[in-house]
């Protein structure tokens, strides 16, 4: 699946060939998606003007002067950046049309979303309960601990939930645990300070890195002109079970945690007694 990396990647990926551009045209071969796509989209969106595109956690937020246009990847899907008229593949279900291009969503598995919302759309529910974003200013170690603090949930899985850290999935949280020598199923509030600012700092660091790589390029996932993401070359942990620790040689082990495999090194990552 897609993780904040990703989608971070293809908004920059679509941004330069959408913004201040006039719709032209709208088609939605495929209206059952995760969520019915509105029936009224490309009445909406046909003669609007782009005005902004942001990524709200895993969210793409195509803004115009009416509404927001929001798009979400699921589990397999990839936007792409292609000439207007180019004909449309067997999983090719929404094209948004600029002049000679077209912004088109491929999504094999249909668990992707293309939704009119209506401005603010941060109160739409799929928005208005996220966390915090992890790449921005504000989140430190001072703000995980606040997260973390009262809390035996594993610090693996909280920093997974949605709704208190956003973006941080399954790749990129087994490798920033790595990063910070914290095992995963560490109960999250017996994290002291000190390893609240070196977690913090390392999910940072490697969002930033995976970024830097172009993302994860696993199964279906390409950027906007078809290109892959490197990133998983630089695994410490993730999908490594039994092979080497890249820092100690150990063996990287693998457990299965909220019904996610999650991998880790037992000497780098020792529990705290």
């Amino acid at each position: 699946m897609p993780e904040l990396p990703e989608v971070e990647i293809t908004r920059r990926g679509i941004a330069p060939h959408l913004l201040g551009k006039v719709v032209t045209a709208v088609r939605v071969r495929q209206p059952r998606l995760r969520y019915p796509v509105p029936a009224d989209l490309a009445q909406r969106l046909t003669g609007q003007t782009l005005l902004a595109v942001r990524r709200r956690a895993k969210y793409l937020l195509l803004d115009f002067s009416e509404g927001c246009l929001l798009l979400h990847l699921g589990m397999s899907g990839s936007l792409r950046i292609v000439a207007a008229g180019l004909p449309a593949e067997k999983h090719d279900h929404f094209d948004l049309e600029v002049g000679g291009e077209a912004l088109r969503l491929r999504d094999p598995r249909r668990f992707g979303a293309a939704l009119w919302l209506e401005h603010p759309a941060e109160t739409h529910p799929l928005l208005a309960k996220l966390g915090l974003e992890p790449l921005d200013a504000g989140f430190d170690g001072t703000a995980l601990q606040a997260l973390c603090r009262g809390r035996s949930t594993p610090i693996k899985l909280l920093i997974m939930d949605g709704h208190l850290l956003v973006g941080v999935g399954n790749i990129y949280a087994s490798e920033s645990l790595f990063r910070a020598r914290i095992h995963p199923q560490t109960p999250a509030g017996k994290l002291s300070k000190a390893r609240c600012d070196r977690l913090a700092a390392c999910i940072r660091e490697t969002l930033q890195d995976a970024l830097a790589a172009g993302g994860s390029s696993l199964r279906d996932f390409v950027h906007s002109d078809g290109s892959s993401g490197y990133f998983q070359q630089q695994y410490y942990v993730y999908g490594r079970d039994d092979e080497a620790c890249r820092v100690c040689a150990g063996p990287i082990r693998r457990l299965v945690m909220g019904q996610r495999a999650t991998f880790f090194c037992p000497r780098c990552q020792r529990k705290s007694k």
